[in-house]
C-alpha cells in the first residue's frame, strides 16, 4: 500500500534567498489579512443577504477552477521569480485602485466580487510559481521546516497582527485596510525581485509540446500516484467545508453571537494564535506520529471544533474552537504541502501543484454557496455543522493511506521520481 510519509526534519538557513522569500511572504500576508477581514465587513454594510455576502468568497475561489491548471503550466515554463514579482506589482495596483473607489463611495457587491475574482486569477500563477521555487532555495531535507516557517510567519503577520489591526484602520476610513494591502504587495514585489534564485533544472520540452499536453501530463502524474490522489480528494472535501465556514463566519459572529466587529477580530486572532502554536509544534508531532497520522489527527480535531462552533452559542466557545481549528489546520497545510513537493518531479512541480490545487479548491466555491444557502434557510450556525460533515468525509478519504512511515518511493516502484525531502 502506498503511503504519503517521508522523513527528515532539518532547518533551512535564514540567510540568502529563503530569508527574503520569507520576508516577502510575511509582509504580503499582513496586507492580505487586512483585505480578507475588511471585505466581509464592507460587504455586510452593502447588503444583508447571506448568499450575496457568500458570493464574494465564492468568486475568490472560482479562478482556481478556471485558470489553475494554466497557471501551473506557465509556472513550469517561465522564470518563477520574475513571475512572482510581476504578479505582486499588478495586484498592488489593482488593490490601490479599489481603495480609491471605496474612499470615493463607489464600492458595491459587484465590485467586491470582481476584485476577489481578479486577485485570485493572478494568484493562480503566483502560488504555483512559489511552490515550484522553494525547493531551489533550500536543501531537500529542510523543505518541511521551510514550509512550516513560511506558513507560521504568514499566520503571525496575517492574523496576529493583521486581523486585530482592521478595526483600528477602519477608524481612518473604509479604504484604509485596502490602501495598506496595496503597499504590502509592492514592497513584497521588491523583495522577490531581489532574489538570486538558481534556474530550475528542466528537461527540454519535446518538439511540438503544447500547454495543453503539459497540463495533461501534470494531471496524469497526480492521478497516477495513489497517495497524492487520496490527498487531493481529502483536501477537496476539506475545502468544501472551509468554503462554507469562511463565507459565513462574519454572519455567525456578528449575527448569531451578536459580537460585532470586535468579536470577529477576536475570532480571527484566535485562529491565528492556534495556527502559530501548530507551526511551532509541527516538527515534534511529525517526529512522533509521522506525516499521515498528523494529517489524520488534524482533520479529526477540526471536525470536533466545527461541531462546537455550530452547537454552542457563546463567543468564548467559538474563540477556543477556532484556536484548535487553527492549530490543526497548520498541521494539515504544512504536511500536505511538503508531501506534494516531495513526491513530484522537480521539472513538473508547477503542473502537479496546480492540478492538486485546482481539483482540491474546486469544492470551495460550492461550499461557500452552500454555506450561504443553509445559513439563509436554517440559521447562521448551520454552515459550521455542514463543514463538519465534509471534514468527516475528508478524514475517511485518507484512511487507505494511513500506514506508518516508510520511504516515499520504494526502489523501482515507478510511482514517481525519487525526491525524498523529509
Amino acid at each position: 500500500m502506498t503511503t504519503i510519509e517521508a522523513a527528515g526534519t532539518c532547518a533551512p538557513a535564514w540567510r540568502g534567498g529563503f530569508g527574503r522569500l520569507w520576508a516577502a511572504a510575511t509582509l504580503s500576508s499582513f496586507g492580505d489579512a487586512l483585505r480578507t477581514a475588511a471585505l466581509p465587513l464592507l460587504a455586510v454594510t452593502l447588503t444583508d443577504e447571506p448568499l450575496l455576502i457568500a458570493s464574494v468568497t465564492a468568486c475568490g475561489y472560482l479562478p482556481w477552477i478556471v485558470f489553475g491548471l494554466l497557471g501551473g503550466a506557465v509556472a513550469d515554463r517561465v522564470d518563477q521569480r520574475r513571475a512572482m514579482w510581476t504578479v505582486d506589482v499588478l495586484r498592488g495596483l489593482l488593490v490601490a485602485a479599489f481603495a480609491v473607489a471605496v474612499a470615493l463611495g463607489h464600492a458595491s457587491i459587484g465590485l467586491l466580487i470582481a476584485l476577489a475574482f481578479t486577485l485570485t486569477t493572478l494568484q493562480t500563477l503566483f502560488d504555483n510559481a512559489a511552490t515550484a521555487l522553494l525547493p531551489s532555495l533550500v536543501p531537500r531535507d529542510a523543505l518541511g521546516s521551510a514550509n512550516a516557517r513560511l506558513m507560521t510567519g504568514q499566520r503571525l503577520a496575517g492574523g496576529l497582527l493583521g486581523g486585530p489591526a482592521v478595526p483600528l484602520l477602519l477608524t481612518a476610513g473604509a479604504a484604509a485596510p485596502f490602501a495598506v494591502d496595496a503597499a504590502t504587495y509592492l514592497l513584497a514585489a521588491a523583495l522577490i525581485a531581489s532574489l538570486a534564485a538558481p534556474a530550475p533544472e528542466r528537461t527540454p520540452r519535446p518538439a511540438g509540446s503544447t500547454l495543453r499536453r503539459e497540463i495533461a501530463e501534470g494531471l496524469r502524474t497526480l492521478v497516477g500516484d495513489r497517495a497524492l490522489r487520496a490527498l487531493c480528494a481529502a483536501t477537496a472535501l476539506c475545502n468544501t467545508g472551509m468554503g462554507a465556514l469562511i463565507a459565513t463566519l462574519v454572519i455567525l459572529v456578528t449575527g448569531w453571537l451578536d459580537a460585532g466587529s470586535t468579536g470577529y477580530a477576536a475570532a480571527l486572532t484566535a485562529y491565528t494564535v492556534g495556527s502559530l502554536a501548530g507551526g511551532a509544534a509541527n516538527r515534534r508531532l511529525v517526529a512522533r506520529l509521522g506525516r499521515t497520522r498528523a494529517v489524520l489527527l488534524a482533520g479529526s480535531a477540526q471536525t470536533a471544533a466545527l461541531v462546537a462552533m455550530g452547537s454552542v452559542r457563546h463567543l468564548g466557545v467559538l474563540v477556543a474552537a477556532l484556536a484548535v481549528f487553527g492549530f490543526m489546520g497548520m498541521l494539515w497545510n504544512v504536511n500536505t504541502t511538503t508531501l506534494l513537493q516531495a513526491r513530484s518531479p522537480a521539472e513538473m512541480l508547477g503542473r502537479v501543484s496546480s492540478a492538486h490545487r485546482t481539483l482540491a479548491v474546486a469544492g470551495a466555491p460550492l461550499g461557500a454557496l452552500l454555506g450561504g444557502a443553509v445559513a439563509d434557510a436554517w440559521g447562521p450556525n448551520t454552515p459550521a455543522l455542514l463543514a463538519a460533515c465534509f471534514f468527516v468525509l475528508s478524514v475517511a478519504a485518507l484512511i487507505p493511506v494511513r500506514r506508518p512511515d516508510v520511504p516515499v518511493v520504494a526502489p523501482d516502484d515507478g510511482a514517481t521520481t525519487a525526491h525524498v525531502h523529509r
